[in-house]
């Protein structure tokens, strides 16, 4: 089975598939890990774009296109990536492939026999996998589930008998929720869940402030029973604090950017009452 996602970085682990097949990884660091998978002879790894780190000389990389996804051609539309990493042992004796977490996120093995064979993810939480392992992208039609600023809710799936790796930013927490049993997550907060949880999607709030952004503004509420991963710090929150840093420097920590914003206002302001003596004339 695989090892529990909270396990002591640099620890061996050993994962067993349904074949009884036997194959060791390891998971390096503390925050943006990286997992270590060792490969026998014409073992294989498939991967997201991009995020090989490094391999041993016996392992050959290909991008081939992934046909189980549903939504390739939408994807492809929208500027996704529809092509998967394939990483092979060609070689006649063991290698080994290091893919590593593409932001500050942790990788948290999973191991879909223990979950029903299916996993509900969000968007572009899958990063590896081993053995039978489907990823599958879907769209929900109903137009209250649509939330601007969020790149949808739990629209990767992966389905399967094999490991899969995915990621989450931040601290992950996991929680196991007992039949019946409520829990009330943000919903950018949500890694992974089964399809043994019910989710409810709330709004908090008008429904005007869901559409302008703000924060903590949509919840899940999760019924059990069911393993509910949770993470602290989804990339969309830090990517927009980060553009917001970036984007609206304190004024009086800029004394020149403030100059030319007054400069320009007072250009513009020239600019169009000379205009309208022109056009009077």
């Amino acid at each position: 089975m695989a090892a529990p996602f909270f396990s002591t970085p640099f620890q061996p682990f050993v994962y067993q598939s349904q074949q009884e097949d036997v194959t060791p990884f390891q998971i390096l660091g503390g925050e943006a890990q990286i997992v270590q998978i060792m490969l026998k002879p014409e073992e294989k790894v498939i991967a997201r774009p991009g995020c090989m780190c490094y391999m041993s000389g016996n392992t050959q990389m290909e991008n081939v296109y992934a046909p189980e996804n549903e939504a390739g051609m939408w994807q492809w539309l929208f500027g996704k990536n529809v092509t998967s990493t394939l990483f092979l042992n060609t070689g006649s004796s063991d290698g080994f492939v290091g893919i590593a977490a593409p932001s500050l996120a942790r990788i948290l093995p999973i191991d879909l026999a223990k979950f029903g064979g299916e996993m509900l993810c969000q968007p572009d939480a899958f990063l590896c996998s081993m053995g039978d392992v489907k990823v599958s992208n879907t769209f929900d039609q109903r137009a209250r589930n649509v939330v601007p600023g969020i790149e949808g809710f739990l629209r990767q799936k992966l389905s399967g008998q094999g490991l899969a790796f995915i990621i989450g930013g931040g601290s992950v927490v996991q929680k196991n929720l007992e039949v019946g049993e409520t829990l009330t997550v943000d919903m950018s907060s949500i890694i992974a869940l089964p399809s043994t949880v019910n989710v409810q999607i709330k709004y908090n709030g008008p429904m005007r402030r869901v559409v302008f952004g703000g924060d903590n503004l949509v919840t899940a509420m999760l019924t059990g029973p069911g393993i509910v991963f949770i993470q602290s710090m989804p990339f969309p929150r830090l990517s927009q604090r980060i553009a917001r840093a970036v984007t609206s420097p304190n004024m009086r920590d800029n004394p020149k950017l403030f100059m030319q914003i007054a400069i320009f206002f007072f250009l513009a302001y020239v600019v169009v009452f000379s205009s309208l003596i022109l056009t009077d004339i």
